[in-house]
């Protein structure tokens, strides 16, 4: 069977009186790929977002961290630190180490927070250092 569409090759192009021609961007998104998996790409991107470990501290980092932290709620004025601590991440486990340099607002022993001037709370118990002015 060999046709050659000799018949039919210099017909006119068939135009709808119904339905309106389709542009071409129309056209090429039929062809586009699509999605098939909804926010596949978005739990990628997440489980390839690194974190860190909280490190445990020494009993001597403690004792050192306790020490600044005394010395800070005795100053009469509030002291200009830079202070590095740890970010529990919201989505998955493990977290950040972030340092900040600012003034501390209050020292909350009951809460257990330092709040700083910029309304950073920051959890005593994930601060890993403190450097104050006198320090440097």
């Amino acid at each position: 069977m060999t046709e050659d569409y000799s018949d039919i090759i210099n017909l006119p192009h068939h135009v709808s009186r119904n339905h309106p021609r389709m542009t071409m961007m129309a056209r090429a998104a039929q062809f586009a790929p699509f999605a098939a998996l909804t926010g596949y790409d978005a739990v990628i991107d997440e489980t390839a977002r690194l974190t860190d470990k909280q490190v445990e501290l020494e009993e001597y980092d403690n004792e050192r961290l306790n020490r600044k932290l005394a010395e800070l709620m005795e100053a009469a004025d509030p002291q200009e630190i830079t202070i590095s601590y740890f970010k529990p991440d919201r989505r998955k486990s493990g977290g950040s180490y972030i340092t900040l340099t600012g003034r501390v607002k209050k020292i909350d022993t009951y809460e257990r927070v330092i709040c700083m001037d910029d309304g950073t709370i920051i959890p005593l118990g994930n601060i890993v250092d403190i450097v104050s002015d006198d320090d440097k």
